[in-house]
């Protein structure tokens, strides 16, 4: 009895404390959800589009001249620095000139005995027509004497042919420019014997501006130019590529910075490789191209009016492809699979998949998972994000 009266009041109380803690804690416990994240939604720009073809190639000189010595002589001069550009006529080599002024006075002295020897075949000529008209001398007289002055006459115009050949060689002797360019180092040192047994190359001259770009289009490609043409009722020809614009980057550019446009496509389909070669024009006048650089080229092959485009970063990848998160019924994201096209700045054209009246998803994807709810910022897409403006987006 002592025993049990003893512990009975500490164990109403430990009950009694635990009843009053139990009752303080059971509002603080009770679990409350997180709110829904929150997102930025936008309907999609529609506006006109060019399409294009983004392909590689590589540029080419449009001209590529190997200098050489034509005639045989010692290399006197090298009259320009390696690597250096120069004008159409500039003189880059001079080699030994006193064999060949020397064939030039021995051809203008030929000439002008020929010369003096035409004029004496000429006086006789006349002296026998007038002996004829008296009747003093024969036919036979004059004819000779006419044949005499033809051959003078010949002889004339084999000594001036020798001449102007003589004065070719000459010419020969000044290695000049045969257009603007840039000429690389000579491979040919002074004093040495050059055109001994034919043409001695000298050095190499480069035309870089323009420029050529080279790249290929295949033949599905081919086929879509084809049928893009006949919809708007054209046919490209030759006197039509000049009015087509090409536009090249190199691999560290952003974009396409070098413009020009097409000059030459070939007139058949390569069976080996499937594909067409095109050539392109590219103006260079600060030359910051060169000949032999991977680049790649832009064309545009079509238009269309009302294109749908959505900021670039929006665009989510799975194994089933590319898609985008959008807003359903009570705010619910749903995950669209969509085809895309061509990057437009900093958007990128919807091919397939979406409509303009949907609203995508633009930011805050890493936060909404589709079948989740959400809570939505509504904002717009501003056309100079296709241009590349990342200030674009305003909210409503």
């Amino acid at each position: 009895m002592r025993g049990r009266s003893y512990r009975g009041p500490y164990l109403i109380g430990i009950v009694a404390v635990a009843a009053g803690l139990s009752s303080c804690d059971s509002g603080s416990n009770s679990y409350v959800p997180p709110p829904p994240p929150k997102v930025n939604i936008a309907q999609p720009l529609q506006q006109p589009v060019i399409e294009y073809f983004e392909l590689t190639g590589n540029t080419d000189a449009i001209s590529a001249v190997d200098i050489e010595a034509r005639v045989q002589g010692f290399l006197e001069s090298i009259d320009y620095k390696d690597g250096t550009a120069v004008k159409k006529g500039d003189k880059l080599f001079g080699i030994q000139r006193d064999t060949y002024k020397a064939q030039v006075d021995q051809a203008q002295a030929q000439l002008a005995s020929q010369q003096a020897s035409q004029v004496g075949a000429k006086q006789e000529y006349d002296r026998q027509l007038n002996l004829m008209k008296q009747e003093v001398t024969t036919q036979t007289s004059v004819d000779s004497a006419k044949a005499t002055l033809d051959e003078a006459n010949a002889a004339i115009l084999n000594a001036q042919a020798s001449l102007d050949l003589a004065n070719i060689n000459l010419g020969y002797t000044e290695v000049v420019a045969p257009f603007d360019g840039t000429v690389t180092d000579h491979l040919v040192d002074v004093g040495a014997l050059v055109g001994v047994s034919g043409p001695t190359k000298l050095a190499t001259i480069v035309q870089t501006d323009p420029l050529y770009v080279y790249f290929n289009v295949s033949e599905a490609q081919v086929l879509m130019i084809k049928q893009s043409l006949a919809k708007a009722g054209h046919k490209l020809t030759q006197v039509d590529l000049p009015t087509i614009p090409v536009e090249i980057g190199l691999g560290n550019e952003e974009g396409y910075p070098h413009k020009g446009h097409l000059d030459y496509v070939a007139p058949q389909v390569d069976a080996s490789t499937g594909t067409l070669s095109v050539r392109g024009i590219i103006d260079n006048k600060d030359h910051a191209l060169l000949p032999g650089l991977f680049v790649r080229v832009r064309v545009p092959v079509a238009h269309k009016d009302k294109a749908l485009l959505i900021r670039d970063d929006a665009i989510g990848t799975n194994q089933q492809g590319n898609y985008v998160l959008v807003l359903g019924k009570d705010d619910v994201i749903e995950q669209r699979p969509v085809k895309i096209g061509q990057r437009d700045g900093t958007m990128r054209v919807i091919e397939q998949g979406i409509d303009v009246g949907d609203w995508v998803v633009m930011t805050g994807t890493q936060r909404a998972v589709p079948n989740m709810k959400v809570t939505p910022e509504k904002i717009t897409i501003d056309a100079a994000q296709a241009t590349g403006d990342p200030s674009g987006s305003k909210v409503q």
